[in-house]
């Protein structure tokens, strides 16, 4: 079904969404103006893929780089990308996420998300402030911990993950120009694994 020439709500809608990045939860087309009854049209015309419940895309973008972290992206727009899905995003790892690494605060409603898979994880108020980059990958704003912040994170979780992934991010991150320890004791402070992190951050020097 192709969609009418005569549709001003269809082109002004399409229009929007391309302003908007390209992808578009459902919240977010309502208060850009554009009708939920516009929105299924597109999207049963083939305008619009359905990355998620609630999540579309226009079908005319380039293929996704990482559908999955903008998917949560826009499901979860509070969280921040932490862990492993942070390490794998600033290649420091070998691991490959099977599930979406996300920090929120103490206390806060698991999010639902039918796909991708996620894996929540508590930070404190002053640990989940700190450390976050926001990075456009396909057009969406996402949040996610500096290498630094995420390698202390990592030592926080090290009982979770194994201390085997976490020196081999650590022993990626040493191979780097942009190798910082300053940042690194900085971060550990910030999440309290100074002392634990210490004695491996000597040994890499």
């Amino acid at each position: 079904m192709k969609m009418p020439a005569t549709s001003k709500a269809w082109r002004k809608a399409l229009d929007a969404i391309r302003e908007l990045g390209g992808t578009i939860r459902t919240m977010d087309a309502i208060q850009a103006g554009i009708h939920p009854r516009t929105l299924y049209q597109l999207r049963d015309s083939g305008e619009l893929e359905v990355l998620s419940r609630g999540v579309y895309r226009l079908m005319d973008q380039d293929q996704m780089s990482d559908p999955d972290l903008v998917i949560v992206a826009k499901r979860v727009p509070q969280a921040v990308i932490c862990l492993v899905s942070a390490l794998a995003y600033h290649d420091i790892t070998t691991q490959i996420p099977h599930a979406v690494s996300i920090a929120l605060p103490k206390g806060a409603e698991t999010p639902r998300v039918d796909y991708p898979p996620i894996s929540v994880h508590r930070f404190s108020e002053a640990a989940l402030k700190e450390g976050v980059e926001t990075h456009q990958i396909d057009g969406v704003s996402i949040n996610i911990y500096c290498p630094e912040k995420t390698l202390a994170d990592c030592f926080k979780f090290r009982n979770k993950l194994g201390m085997d992934i976490v020196l081999e991010a650590l022993n990626f991150y040493k191979a780097r120009k942009t190798f910082n320890l300053e940042k690194l004791i900085m971060y550990a402070r910030v999440c309290r694994v100074e002392k634990i992190m210490r004695p491996y951050l000597e040994a890499t020097l």
